[in-house]
């Protein structure tokens, strides 16, 4: 047997159990080679009863003061509760020793984001900020064409994140209260644009549209933000509750061809509906019918181009590099300095929209 199959777990303790928690983070570090969750930071009776019935051995804390009360007994903290607490609990994590996963937004602005990278990189310790949809399916497959040069110099990158949900929800992530950082454009505005910069770097110049438009909402539930990338790509982002038609979710348009895609990675969906990411059985697969298209001249819709087979979704693969990360030294998968980076373009947006001008960067 390898050293790797029989080294000690790292004990992971998790702060929150709402949606991140128990639908994305929980799963995921059970499922990691090298990490074990030790204990879910819960004060709701229900969500720690639903902790306990899907982790049998772990602990339950009622708060994080309670957990980082026996930091010794851990080697990793991840950070999934509401926004408005990802700064306060992350300090708190780095000052007692700890490594830390937080969930994205990492913090409500880019210099909070700079001031726990640095904290972090003071200590000697790893702070990564989980950007998921990095490993969606639809992603690594246009990374691969872009690095096989399937589409040419690329000009234009329109991405979709789209629902219809005419009703608000409520909770924090649709509150007005700017201190909870709720609405669409921290929220999926953080995938759209970490992936926008993962795939073509720099943003000199952004541009926004923001509205509130269903009844009874408080905050953005319908904006649009244009990128100007260093290297002359043009992002053109679109998050909304609002969109009775879906459009693709990713349109790249390059020199020799473009890329149409639609649908969402089915990896999310899989996970709330309480399948659990096992190597062998075609996780994060999608079917033939739902494989993007790959051509010129003519639209996807009326039999244009070729079909270009998706790539598996592959979440589990953050929390693979977080292990490797801690064991063996290897590259952090997303930096705190990465995320800070988006995070001054999702301040632009929202000056920009506020303002009606395009900020300069």
């Amino acid at each position: 047997m390898t050293g790797r199959t029989t080294r000690t777990p790292l004990r992971v303790g998790l702060v929150g159990y709402g949606l991140a928690g128990s639908v994305f983070h929980a799963p995921l570090i059970a499922a990691a080679e090298g990490l074990a969750l030790d204990t879910v930071v819960t004060s709701n009776p229900e969500r720690q009863d639903q902790a306990r019935a899907e982790f049998p051995d772990i602990r339950i804390a009622a708060s994080p003061d309670e957990l980082l009360d026996r930091a010794a007994e851990l080697d990793l903290i991840v950070v999934a509760s509401p926004n408005k607490t990802h700064v306060a609990l992350a300090t708190a994590a780095l000052k007692a020793g700890l490594p830390v996963v937080v969930d994205k937004p990492i913090a409500g602005t880019a210099a909070e984001a700079r001031e726990l990278a640095a904290l972090a990189e003071q200590h000697g310790l790893l702070l990564s900020v989980f950007q998921n949809r990095r490993w969606d399916n639809d992603f690594l497959t246009l990374r691969k064409l872009l690095a096989e040069g399937e589409l040419g110099d690329v000009w234009r990158f329109e991405s979709r994140f789209e629902r219809w949900r005419p009703q608000p929800k409520g909770g924090w992530r649709e509150s007005g209260d700017p201190a909870e950082i709720g609405g669409l454009l921290y929220d999926l505005g953080s995938h759209v644009v970490d992936q926008a910069l993962t795939l073509f770097g720099p943003v000199t110049s952004v541009y926004a549209e923001s509205d509130i438009r269903r009844p009874g909402a408080e905050t953005d539930d319908d904006t649009f933000i244009a990128l100007t990338h260093a290297n002359g790509v043009r992002s053109h982002l679109y998050v909304s509750a609002t969109t009775a038609q879906l459009g693709p979710r990713f349109r790249v348009l390059g020199s020799t061809a473009g890329y149409v895609k639609y649908g969402l990675d089915p990896q999310e969906a899989d996970l709330r509906d309480g399948k659990r990411p096992v190597a062998t059985d075609g996780w994060g697969e999608e079917p033939e019918s739902l494989y993007g298209r790959v051509g010129s001249g003519e639209s996807p819709l009326t039999g244009g181009g070729r079909p270009e087979p998706t790539l598996p979704g592959d979440y589990p693969a953050y929390y693979a590099a977080v292990a490797a990360a801690l064991h063996d030294g290897a590259p952090n998968p997303v930096t705190a300095l990465e995320a800070a980076a988006a995070l001054d373009v999702l301040e632009a947006a929202r000056r920009s929209a506020r303002d009606g001008v395009t900020v300069t960067l």
